[in-house]
Formats: C-alpha cells, structure tokens, sequence
C-alpha cells in the first residue's frame, strides 16, 4: 500500500445497499455461510483464522467481536482483548503476549487490539516505552518504528505460511461519529458503565492517531497479511462488510471434511 490518507476515506459509505434491512438480510445469510466454513475449518484440521481488529476508542471493536462470535460455534472460537501490558508481558517482546494466543490449526481467534497498539498507541504516547525496559541504544535508535513494522510483518509472515488466515480490519469512524457514541455512553444509564474519563483525553490526540494509523496501513499492508479498512460509522454495514471478508478468506481455502478410512461395524 502506498502513502495512506483516511480523511479520504468516507466512514459513513455504506455500498450499494438501498436501505439498512438489506444490509442486515444480506448479513444474516453471510453469518450462515460463516459458520458452516468455520465448521469446515475446524474439520479440516489444517488451517487457522487470525481476526485482527484496531481502531480509535469507541470505533466498534467490542460490537464487531459480538457480531463476529455469535457467528461461530463456540468451541471453535477465542476472544482475546489486550489491555494494557502486565508487567510480566512488558519484560518481553513486544509480540510475545499475542504470539501465545495465536489459534491452533482448525481454531479462529480474534484479537480486540494486539501488537499494533505498539506501533499506534505509543506512537502518540512515546513515554509508555519506558515500562518496557529496553537498552537505551535500542529505544533511541532512529529507525526504532521502522523496525517494529519490519517484525510484525515477519511474524505475520510466519503465521500465514503455518497455514494461518490474517484477516486484519482496521474500523474507521469520524470524529463527529466518535463525539456521539461518548455522549451516548453518558446519557444511556445502560452503556453509562462503557465510560471511561481516558477516552476524553485520548480524543484530544485525534489527528495524531490518525497519522499514526496511517503509517501502520502504510507499512504493514502486505500480500499475505492486507489491510481493511471499514467504514463504521453504520454497525449495519461494519457487520456486513467483516462477514463478506470473513466469508471470501475462507471460501478461498482449499478444504474439504476428512474420510474416515476405519472400518465401523454396524450399528444395532
């Protein structure tokens, strides 16, 4: 992917859809299709799907995990949410903590944030590397970002030739869309716990976010591991454009249900 311009990209496009019952019909029969490839996936024994979700707060990463599982069959299915690094993850590498949730062959997992807020995240926030106890020639080299991008598409890389599907999905929302989910979240006793104080004062770093997550498009937008960006100021269309990609990545696996080659005697 060449330089990368999200005010370019409309987050209010919802497609060719006439009416929001269309999108949601069309959703309801992708969910299906999904899981009947999931099933297959988990039969199959032979490949994996990694979902990678990022955004700014409140871009919908949460409701895109909701839609996402009730799609598949549980046994099947693993949420992971990266919070903030424990200190035991932050004496590791950067990618340890994710690399460990990785899903199985026949598995799917999800990843609500991941490695990537470490190359967005503390991008806008540099002092947060100081909890990661790195040498000082390391932290302070030039190209220190660089390289971080340079690992995440080796590690991507080596996923993917495991067999691992990396379908990574970046939720892009406005900035006016963002203002009214955190007033909803005030006024709506329901969605009053969702809240957080930290998401006003992250708001006021808005465009460095943006520029910081246009880089991370930029650099690890791959052939193996590409870049989606989802137009979410609509959920109805955010649900139906993660089940079509969902539904295309796996449609393209050569899969097929195992034979059983025992002999089984009948049943009386």
């Amino acid at each position: 992917m060449g330089k990368f311009n999200l005010s370019k990209v409309d987050p209010s496009y919802i497609g060719n859809f006439k009416s929001r019952s269309d999108a949601e019909q069309a959703t309801e029969d992708l969910k299906k299709v999904m899981y009947d490839l999931l099933y297959l996936m988990f039969a199959h024994d032979k490949h994996s799907l990694l979902i990678i979700l990022h955004g700014i707060d409140t871009s919908g990463k949460d409701g895109a995990v909701r839609h996402i599982f009730s799609s598949a069959n549980p046994q099947g299915m693993r949420v992971y949410s990266f919070k903030q690094p424990t200190p035991e993850e932050l004496r590791h590498d950067f990618i340890w903590r994710c690399h460990m949730n990785t899903p199985a062959c026949g598995l799917a997992a999800i990843f609500n944030r991941s490695y990537y807020e470490e190359v967005t995240t503390v991008k806008v926030h540099p002092e947060y590397l100081k909890a990661q106890r790195m040498p000082d020639r390391i932290l302070n080299h030039k190209d220190f970002f660089e390289r971080r991008y340079d690992r995440i598409n080796d590690f991507e890389k080596l996923l993917t030739e495991r067999g691992t599907v990396v379908l990574k999905l970046f939720l892009h929302i406005s900035k006016d869309e963002q203002k009214r989910r955190l007033k909803d979240r005030l006024q709506d006793n329901k969605k009053n716990w969702k809240f957080s104080e930290a998401d006003i004062v992250e708001r006021k770093f808005w465009n460095k976010y943006m520029k910081a997550y246009e880089k991370m498009l930029q650099k690890t937008d791959s052939d193996h591991a590409a870049w989606h960006v989802i137009p979410s100021n609509n959920k109805w269309y955010r649900n139906y454009l993660i089940s079509k990609l969902t539904v295309d990545a796996l449609s393209r696996l050569d899969m097929s249900f195992p034979k059983n080659k025992r002999k089984v005697s009948s049943i009386r």
